[in-house]
This record gives C-alpha cells, sequence and structure tokens, in this order.
C-alpha cells in the first residue's frame, strides 16, 4: 500500500454499509417516492417554460395550494426517514394529498407527482418492521444423519397423571402445578412446596 493510496475505498464501503443498515430498518423507499412525487405538484404550478421569444406559464389559480400539498408530501417523505414509527399516518396523509392534487395542481403533477404519492403512500402503509434473525442452533455430529428432532420422542417425559374426563366428555389436562395456570385450579394456593 502507498502513501498516496488511503483507507478511503474501506471508508466508503463501510459507509455504504452503515446507509444500508439504517435504510433496512424504516420505509426509506416509501419515504423516497412520496419526496419524489411531492416535487412535481409544487414545481409545475410555478414552472415558467420557454421556447425562444415565446413563455408558457403553467400558473394556476390554486398555486398556494399546490406548494402546500407538494411541501407536505416532502415533510412526510422526510418524516418516515427519521420518525418510522408514524408509518400508517403518514401513508395515509401522502395518499390523500396526492388525491387533492389531482384538482389542485394541474392534475397532481401531471400524474407523475399522484402516482408517485400514492404508491409511497402505498409502501409506507404496507411496511413492517422486520423482526432480527433468529441464531442458528449448532449441529452435533451426531444429529446430522438421524431423524429429524420433531420425529423424536423425549421418554424423559412421562405422563403420571391419569387423563380424566371433562364436561364435553373429551379427555382433562393432567394438573399442572407449575404455579403458572390459574385455569386448572392449582396454581400455587393448594400446591405442595
Amino acid at each position: 500500500m502507498s502513501a498516496e493510496t488511503s483507507a478511503v475505498a474501506g471508508q466508503f464501503t463501510r459507509r455504504r454499509l452503515q446507509f444500508r443498515a439504517w435504510r433496512g430498518t424504516r420505509p426509506f423507499w416509501a419515504g423516497l417516492f412520496i419526496i419524489i412525487g411531492g416535487v412535481p405538484i409544487m414545481y409545475f404550478p410555478y414552472a415558467h417554460l420557454t421556447i425562444g421569444q415565446l413563455t408558457i406559464r403553467m400558473s394556476t389559480t390554486a398555486g398556494a395550494g399546490s406548494l402546500i400539498i407538494g411541501v407536505l408530501l416532502v415533510v412526510l417523505g422526510i418524516s418516515l426517514w427519521f420518525q418510522k414509527h408514524i408509518r400508517t399516518f403518514a401513508g395515509v396523509a401522502a395518499i390523500l394529498l396526492a388525491l387533492v392534487s389531482l384538482p389542485v395542481s394541474n392534475f397532481g403533477g401531471f400524474v407523475v407527482g399522484f402516482l408517485f404519492g400514492m404508491i409511497g403512500g402505498a409502501m409506507a402503509i404496507a411496511w413492517v418492521p422486520g423482526t432480527p434473525p433468529e441464531p442458528q442452533a449448532e449441529q452435533t455430529p451426531g444429529s446430522l444423519g438421524g431423524a429429524p428432532e420433531s420425529a423424536v420422542t423425549d421418554l424423559t417425559k412421562a405422563d403420571d397423571a391419569p387423563a380424566r374426563p371433562d364436561a364435553d366428555g373429551g379427555p382433562e389436562e393432567p394438573n399442572d402445578m407449575s404455579e403458572t395456570s390459574p385455569a386448572n385450579g392449582a396454581n400455587g394456593r393448594h400446591s405442595v412446596g
């Protein structure tokens, strides 16, 4: 390694992996779609297209409404990134704002902002935090070629208590003395020990 090559490549990889881990714990893509949907909704009513000497203005009478809808969509998208617990509210609000943008803001930013807002809102509602992966159990050499664990019966647990029929005629569960189930009437009050 020469003096010119620094740890930039390693730092870039580390930052990329940190961003990937951060992105995986929140509705990142839903927020991005909502932000992308808000930009054309608030931009097109104030846009001036100049072709040579001809200026085309697309401003509407509800330009302020378009600006408010677009800014709210951008704020909802950013808040989804940093406050993932509001995902349902932000998703529903983004869908409602995208629907309102159809009549207010040049058909929802020429339908582009409307579609991005609707898809982002639906993604925000559908997003659910993942569960951490469970640690894998190490296999012992004896269990590699044998029967599956579910097929092996545990012979140390014998059911010594006789089954008594209950009111429905089916067998009743044995009396559990573990002090955990108040349903069987032996939750520690009459048990020995």
